[in-house]
């Protein structure tokens, strides 16, 4: 364990600080295509080399559960009931059912579902408050045109990207701010109302228990989405007056990758098992196999039985390797968290310096590591810490224990001190731009399989750029700078529930510049973006009028 004055333990990492830092996720070849580091690809050969087989070099996992890189590691338990659930036929609905009656004798819930994972599970749950069961209802969705319930109401802290799965149905989103906006809400229409977990566990207004009360009269229906929560038993959130309750399988429970777990009344969880596969309709998508079915009812089993103490114990092991490691680079701090909360529940690492004593920052470790054998997913600038204040002189790399494996450790400690001392110069000062880009810029965007045409509106000073990215459908505004011939700008669209960050690396040549465009989790296109032709010739004199007009 590191010392007191280079390690201190904090607490209180949610959910939303792990949104905060999601782009910090170091696995660039994801953005720029196909890895530099994949070999040729040849027959697959299964074993602990499955992946380097076809040429994909597999990672330690220092991040979390993100399903981008495979989430968490099914249990032997698991694998087991998903290897002998393949070998025998069985009727689907009889299996649900018999299953549905054992997660209830498990988690003390009124009744359980397995689903194609909690994305799945919440589309199926709002089938269920739009249909009531009803199957003539559920063979018209995404069409609503004479229900009764088409709407959800959310706060806005629970709407993000997850919340497609809802939308998906076809009801009508519905945002609130304030405990007055979500009791004027709440009507006849209202279908049901769409909590993330980390929100509704906070006290307040908007807290479950004060949602629960106001929703009560109208007798609407509350689902949590607690996908990345570790599961509680009697469950807290049922204990507080949600009406279901979904958690990602492949996550915390460490079940199979592609199932999810519904907990909560049974009337709902009928209607959502009957617009679920192997049943025709708008959820004849999110097939679960008996395979995933029995796989999660394992992981279940095998949670109720699990040492947490000792696996929390084992984690924080992990993290005094890779802090005593690293703590040998002078100037190097770290500091380990133990979360109190439910909500990716795992102890963390935080290691930060000054990047103008060792000439590196957090990112730039973070895409090191990431890029070259053995690659390491971590998070960067802050860890769970969010973005460092503008005025903090400190950078630092975020390493989550509960997916790593054994050995990991030791590998990460020694790859972090290597990178950490290895001497640096002093970065030079930006090369002088090669052009004034101050103007407006016609984009030509090339996606893998159409085109589109955006604007940007640049002022200039200096290196630094600034301005206006207008899109298909929006408007951001746009940072970045140019040295020398290269010129890299960033905007973001932000939406309720969604987000899509443009990073635009380009080379200036002529008058043009162009090359590649980031999208984060959309992958990449291509841009090229040439200065807007305004015609020849300048306008005539304009006349102000003195009045209205007589004629025209």
């Amino acid at each position: 364990m590191p010392s007191k004055s280079k390690a201190t333990r904090k607490y209180g990492a949610t959910r939303r600080d792990l949104f905060q830092v999601g782009n910090a996720l170091a696995l660039p070849a994801l953005m720029g295509g196909a890895s530099a580091m994949a070999a040729t690809t040849g027959p697959l050969r299964p074993g602990k080399q499955i992946y380097e087989s076809i040429g994909v070099e597999p990672v330690i996992n220092c991040r979390g559960t993100f399903t981008i890189i495979g989430a968490s590691i099914e249990l032997p338990e698991v694998r087991a009931a998903m290897d002998a659930a393949s070998q025998h036929f069985v009727q689907l609905d009889e299996l649900a059912a018999a299953v549905g009656r054992r997660l209830a004798e498990l988690t003390g819930a009124e009744w359980g579902m397995v689903s194609s994972g909690c994305a799945a599970g919440l589309k199926h749950v709002a089938a269920a408050c739009v249909t009531g069961g009803n199957p003539e209802k559920l063979l018209r969705i995404p069409d609503l045109a004479g229900f009764d319930k088409t709407e959800v109401v959310s706060p806005r802290w629970s709407r993000s990207a997850y919340d497609h799965a809802i939308r998906n149905i076809g009801v009508k989103m519905i945002t609130v701010d304030t405990a007055e906006e979500l009791d004027r809400a709440l009507s006849s229409r209202t279908a049901m109302i769409y909590l993330s977990a980390g929100g509704a566990m906070n006290s307040g207004p908007l807290s479950l228990e004060n949602v629960a009360r106001m929703a009560k009269p109208w007798g609407i229906p509350i689902l949590v989405d607690a996908a990345a929560e570790v599961l509680t038993i009697p469950n807290v959130h049922l204990q507080r007056g949600a009406t279901v309750v979904a958690y990602s399988g492949g996550k915390a429970i460490c079940g199979p990758q592609c199932a999810g777990l519904l907990l909560g009344r049974k009337d709902i969880l009928m209607s959502a098992w009957q617009a679920s596969s192997p049943h025709h309709g708008p959820g004849r998508d999110n097939k679960v196999g008996r395979e995933e079915t029995l796989g999660m009812l394992a992981a279940v089993e095998a949670w109720v039985k699990r040492d947490h103490d000792a696996e929390w114990k084992k984690w924080l092991s992990y993290l005094d390797t890779i802090a005593r490691s690293v703590s040998r680079v002078d100037g190097v701090k770290t500091a380990i968290r133990e979360p109190e909360g439910l909500s990716n529940k795992s102890p963390s690492l935080t290691i930060s310096w000054d990047p103008s004593r060792l000439h590196v920052t957090g990112e730039e470790v973070a895409e090191i590591v990431a890029r070259s054998k053995p690659r390491i997913a971590l998070g960067a600038d802050g860890g769970f810490r969010g973005r460092q204040a503008p005025e903090s002189p400190e950078t630092s790399i975020g390493i989550t224990a509960w997916m790593m494996r054994p050995g990991d450790d030791r590998v990460v400690a020694d790859r972090l001190f290597a990178v950490l001392s290895q001497k640096r110069d002093p970065k030079p000062a930006p090369a002088a731009p090669a052009a004034n880009l101050t103007g407006r810029w016609d984009v030509d965007i090339e996606f893998f399989s159409g085109k589109s045409r955006h604007t940007l509106t640049l002022e200039q000073d200096g290196n630094l750029l600034r301005g206006v990215h207008k899109g298909d459908f929006s408007v951001q505004d746009v940072f970045g700078a140019i040295e020398g011939g290269s010129v890299k700008l960033r905007s973001s669209d932000q939406k309720a529930g969604d987000a899509i960050v443009f990073t635009f690396a380009g080379s200036f040549s002529g008058d043009s510049f162009s090359g590649p465009l980031f999208l984060g989790e959309y992958l990449n296109a291509r841009f090229t973006a040439r200065r807007h032709d305004y015609g020849r010739g300048r306008p005539g004199a304009i006349m102000v009028p003195g009045g209205p007009p007589l004629a025209n």
